[in-house]
């Protein structure tokens, strides 16, 4: 006997690429449970599936960032912050933070299939007793038109956004005279793709080559350092509500024409702005 529970939750994080560096994920979760059915009649209550996974979730994988620790050119140590991850390939990074802040993982890489069974795992040991195996299948969202992966951190935010390297996939909509702008939304989609977002205020270092963002969050001080040309700058924090502002901005400049923009924070949530010449 199986429950299932589809569109259980969502997962934001950030991982490291060997090839591609810092990636921002947003994974949709879908759940089945394998078991006896109770005297109740009932494999496990609807209403406590979603909480328990969520929760569980939330805890621990989720809005950190995933580190393969056999990858190569990575580092883990301790640090006065309670981690340091320094890369080598394909580029140099240092990122500083509590150690809840971080997913070491012991591979060479971080794939959605290795992550799924991970958490399968952890799950089918937290299992209800009446529960023998819980799967979880994770899912990238399917966009048709243009998607972006990007990093950043919200130091003022009371959760676990604080964290300074935690990322979204997300779809980008431009809109002009009421129009969808397909060719836009590749142009600025493509550009946004892997780059780590920061708030100017947050700037401790910044050369030509390199950037170091640093702040100190509720949970912690925080720190990353890695190459200039992967950072965009915004004079606001890198909420999803800024983000939107600083690209209608952009584009409006860009093109002279008034912009809509809808901006995506991970799946099925974002906000609007609109700026015109």
């Amino acid at each position: 006997m199986a429950l299932f529970v589809n569109h259980l939750t969502h997962i934001d994080v950030s991982l490291w690429c060997s090839t591609r560096g810092l990636v921002g994920c947003s994974w949709q979760v879908d759940a089945q449970l394998e078991g006896e059915l109770g005297d109740d009649g009932m494999l496990f209550d609807f209403g406590e599936v979603k909480p328990w996974i969520k929760r569980t979730l939330d805890n621990g994988l989720d809005h950190t960032l995933l580190v393969p620790t056999q990858a190569p050119g990575v580092e883990v140590s301790e640090c006065d912050e309670g981690l340091c991850i320094r890369t080598a390939t394909p580029y140099v990074m240092e990122v500083r933070g509590p150690a809840q802040a971080f997913t070491l993982l012991p591979w060479e890489s971080i794939t959605l299939e290795r992550v799924t069974q991970h958490l399968s795992g952890q799950l089918t040991e937290q299992r209800p007793a009446n529960v023998e195996r819980v799967m979880l299948t994770l899912s990238d969202e399917n966009i048709s038109g243009a998607a972006y992966g990007y990093s950043h951190g919200l130091k003022r935010h009371a959760g676990n956004c604080q964290r300074i390297a935690h990322g979204h996939r997300s779809r980008l909509h431009i809109y002009q005279a009421q129009l969808r702008q397909p060719l836009l939304e590749q142009q600025w989609g493509a550009w946004l793709d892997n780059r780590y977002l920061l708030e100017a205020d947050d700037i401790a270092e910044h050369t030509e080559s390199q950037l170091t963002c640093r702040y100190e969050a509720a949970q912690g001080r925080f720190s990353i350092t890695l190459p200039s040309e992967r950072c965009s700058v915004l004079q606001k924090p890198t909420t999803v509500e800024n983000i939107a502002l600083w690209l209608a901005e952009q584009i409006t400049k860009q093109t002279g024409s008034a912009t809509h923009v809808h901006a995506f924070e991970g799946i099925n949530k974002g906000a609007t702005a609109h700026v015109a010449p």
